[in-house]
This record gives C-alpha cells, sequence and structure tokens, in this order.
C-alpha cells in the first residue's frame, strides 16, 4: 500500500502533466484536490528536492514539471517519495523487530515482489496518466 503523501505527490504531478506550461500555485492545487494546503506545501517540498518540479517564490510564482512528463517514471516517483517507508518492519536500515531474522523466508519473495511491482511502474511515464479536468457546462 502506497502512502497518502504519494498518492498526493501522483496527483498533482498528473495534474501538472496536463497542462504542462502552466505554473500552479500551492492552493489552487490544494483545493483542485481536496488536499490540506499545509500537506501540500510538504508533498511539493519534496517533489521539488527530487527534481520532478521547478518552484518560483513571490508573485507570480507557483511550480511546474522540471522536465517533460515523458520523462518521468512512476517508478522513479515511488522509489523517492516512498523512500522514508519501509515496505515491511524487516526491510528498515536497521532490520526492524522481526523476531525471525535470520531465518525469514518471506523476506525474499516480498523483496522480489517490491521489485517487480517497481519494474511495471518504471514502465509507465508520468504522460500516460496526466490529467486534465473536464470544463463544466454552464449551469451544471
Amino acid at each position: 500500500r502506497l502512502t497518502m503523501f504519494t498518492d498526493d505527490g501522483f496527483r498533482t504531478l498528473m495534474r501538472l502533466a496536463g497542462e504542462p506550461g502552466r505554473s500552479f500555485t500551492t492552493e489552487a492545487i490544494a483545493t483542485e484536490l481536496s488536499v490540506s494546503r499545509n500537506h501540500l506545501v510538504k508533498v511539493v517540498r519534496d517533489l521539488a528536492d527530487a527534481g520532478f518540479i521547478l518552484t518560483q517564490r513571490g508573485a507570480g510564482g507557483g511550480f511546474r514539471l522540471a522536465r517533460p512528463a515523458h520523462d518521468i517514471s512512476l517508478g522513479e516517483v515511488v522509489r523517492q517519495l516512498e523512500s522514508r517507508h519501509a515496505l515491511v518492519d524487516c526491510f528498515r536500515k536497521d532490520g526492524g523487530d522481526c523476531t525471525l531474522l535470520p531465518g525469514c523466508r518471506l523476506k525474499g519473495r516480498l523483496a522480489a515482489a517490491r521489485e517487480a511491482f517497481l519494474a511495471e511502474l518504471d514502465r509507465s511515464p508520468l504522460s500516460d496518466c496526466a490529467y486534465v479536468p473536464r470544463k463544466r457546462r454552464p449551469g451544471k
């Protein structure tokens, strides 16, 4: 299961990919995606730190994709945004509190499944998921 942080990161990137020439504000994306502005500020900071988006402060500021959507893989996004969360406790850098290590035979299978999941996402560019909202018709 991916974290809500990664989900919001994906949705933000998908929205930016839908209008790649446009610069968005945190307020606009937070409102459109129905997420907390404070939470989105953290998501945007991580996306910028990872090199997915460019940010500009001040009047006329905002953020946009740092590179074309077809050059960003979904797997790359997951690796960056989920990097501080271990799939299971024993995958933590400190080894977690697993009492079955070193004899556990599940860890290798979970690692292989994680790699297969990421490999599939690596084959999918962000451009395949670009989102452009439908315009509402008057009176609807």
